[in-house]
């Protein structure tokens, strides 16, 4: 590329990168402290480097042929090979430089000098007692393997090999269930455990049913996947499959992952479980159906009793069609709709489900007894994605987004408040896209958009989140400071936390703005001005005579009724009439949400207002 004239290019140096703590013991390796001489000629022209586990023999001899040690067994070795995943492990700076150099099958004598093997400053390694480490010395090596190493654990007690690749992305985990060929070895390649003939050995990943090494190498490999894994005795836990460990160093296990079964303890706790049966068409989680979606569903419903009682099965009891729903609406019971999510189509499961999650909140079918504990056999046939808004008029838009509203309407009405807040949330994350054209489009969209705010701060209210609903209607009051609704929803909220002068400056907000809303607002005032009295009788009664008492006895003072006032008040709350919305557009939100403790708001200030003691301090 030309560069004209007068044109200044500044090139910034690429900050070099820092040496590891292998290289820096390689870089200090004097000319002459290591020799290398070619016993055997190895075979292929590859050689290891890091991330590769070498597999090799040992023998270390004096300059004169004394062996020293030896990993062979006619030199008085345990006849083992020795293991290292090259940029791990922790190694003789001779054997890091040399070993890299070898090919497979090669035999090789290396020539040390001291300070290249146990003799180096600060070797990593402990030397082995009486070994001579101030001496020069060889070692042969000779290489039997090596190849790219999934190390599983940090201190390299459980490494597999890949044989043949798997399919798919998905490995088994807790509490899946798996089925495997598997063969154990010992580290000198004895058969302890020969191949299973006929099935494959079946076991629960996660219940200690193979050894613990071996179990976590399974949960990296995928369907059809082939591997070794090398696992040490620390990682050789007694289990059904490996009964005796004990004595073992070191077991090689060439395993054939042929299937695993999904299993999903959704609730985390096994009260629901989801159990795959077959597996479906597609991708886990990529091809499961999202929020809103149009699923097509056969299902079986039974009891969880010994006869397995049939209740419903669409299949026979529903003509043979299937069920069509809409996730995110509540037309099913929620145990139902939240292992469904977690399908791709053609999948069959199995599920087990807890009434709380059932029947015992759900339209219970007429033979189904209360409390019943349910298993559902779905097979999701298909699904339909939510529509997509790109491209549509605005008229389209405000017809969809009236839809979803109305559907968060109906679920506030059924109770339902954290899916109807999710239906008010996707219309306002939708809303981020649409950009009005002319004046009228624009105050129908801030209308409407005004209209969800406000049932997202009924909602949050419901759920007893009230500093939220205060921060939602924030968003519609600081466009609109004299919007009356968005004043009479944060004057509740304020109320409901106990923050009366906030609540009262709210409504009072709104006869200036409004003067028709003036009947609703001098209820709610009415109402504010009794909650207030209420809590000053409760904390009269609650602290009376605690100033009277002497210093040393304050902490004495009535205390122990503290929860019980709370909750009395909170009673009476409840026994109170709706406080009603002035709007069909919005929900109303006074009653029977969530309330924190009016003492704990109290305390210190409005307390010692309360007692008529506003100069006092706790001392």
């Amino acid at each position: 590329m030309d560069v004209g004239e007068g044109t200044v290019q500044e090139i910034v140096p690429q900050k070099e990168k820092e040496p590891t703590e292998d290289e820096k013991r390689r870089q200090k390796i004097a000319p002459g402290t290591l020799m290398k001489a070619v016993v055997r000629p190895g075979g292929g022209d590859a050689t290891p480097s890091d991330n590769y586990q070498v597999v090799y023999h040992y023998t270390v001899r004096t300059l004169d042929g004394v062996v020293v040690e030896s990993s062979r067994s006619e030199y008085g070795g345990k006849g083992i090979p020795i293991r290292h995943v090259l940029g791990k492990s922790k190694m003789i700076v001779g054997l890091l430089e040399g070993i890299p150099t070898m090919l497979k099958g090669e035999i090789a004598m290396f020539k040390m000098k001291p300070q290249v093997h146990y003799g180096e400053d600060d070797c990593p390694v402990v030397a082995p007692s009486s070994f001579p480490k101030d001496d020069e010395l060889h070692f042969e090596i000779e290489m039997i393997d090596f190849f790219k190493a999934k190390v599983i654990s940090d201190d390299l007690g459980v490494v597999k090999k890949v044989i043949t690749e798997g399919q798919g992305w998905e490995c088994p985990r807790e509490p899946y269930e798996v089925k495997a060929w598997i063969c154990a070895k010992t580290g000198d390649g004895k058969v302890i455990v020969t191949r299973t003939q006929g099935e494959p050995f079946f076991f629960n990943f996660g219940k200690s049913e193979v050894p613990k090494g071996l179990e976590m190498g399974i949960g990296t490999m995928t369907r059809e996947e082939k591997a070794v894994i090398y696992v040490t005795s620390q990682y050789l836990t007694t289990s059904p499959f490996l009964p005796a460990v004990e004595g073992l160093e070191e077991v090689h296990f060439e395993v054939e992952l042929v299937h695993f079964i999904q299993v999903r303890d959704m609730l985390g706790d096994g009260r629901l479980i989801k159990r795959r049966i077959r597996d479906g068409k597609g991708e886990f989680p990529m091809d499961c159906p999202l929020q809103d979606s149009l699923l097509r569903v056969h299902y079986k419903g039974m009891l969880q009793n010994e006869e397995k009682t049939i209740f419903f099965d669409t299949r026979v009891d529903n003509h043979g069609q299937p069920l069509e729903f809409c996730s995110g609406e509540g037309l099913v019971p929620e145990g139902f709709e939240m292992c469904v999510r977690l399908m791709v189509p053609e999948e069959i499961a199995l599920v087990t489900c807890p009434p709380d999650y059932a029947y015992d909140k759900f339209p219970r079918p007429a033979n189904v007894p209360e409390g019943a504990h349910i298993q559902w056999e779905i097979e999701l046939l298909g699904f339909e994605m939510p529509k997509d808004w790109t491209g549509l008029n605005f008229q389209t838009i405000m017809e969809e987004a009236e839809k979803i509203r109305n559907t968060g309407n109906r679920l506030f009405k059924e109770r339902k408040f954290e899916l109807a807040k999710a239906k008010y949330d996707k219309v306002l994350r939708e809303f981020n896209h649409v950009n009005p054209q002319d004046d009228e489009e624009g105050k129908i969209f801030s209308n409407t958009r005004n209209l969800l705010h406000l049932n997202v701060a009924a909602c949050y209210l419901k759920m007893g989140e009230c500093r939220k609903s205060i921060e939602t209607c924030n968003k519609v009051l600081e466009a609109n400071p004299g919007h009356v609704k968005a004043l009479y929803r944060r004057g509740m909220a304020y109320m409901t936390v106990g923050d009366f002068e906030e609540a009262k400056s709210d409504f009072n907000t709104m006869i200036k703005f409004d003067k028709s809303t003036e009947p609703d607002a001098t209820a709610a005032l009415l109402k504010v001005k009794q909650k207030e009295q209420e809590v000053e009788k409760k904390v009269r009664k609650q602290f009376k005579g605690l100033f009277d008492k002497k210093p040393g006895e304050i902490a004495e003072a009535g205390t122990e009724d503290v929860d019980e006032t709370a909750g009395e008040i909170h009673k009476n709350d409840d026994k109170e009439d709706s406080d009603g919305d002035h709007s069909d557009e919005s929900h109303e939100t006074a009653d029977d949400a969530p309330r924190t403790s009016w003492l704990s708001r109290l305390w210190p200030r409005r307390l010692l207002a309360a007692l008529g003691r506003p100069g006092c301090t706790i001392l």
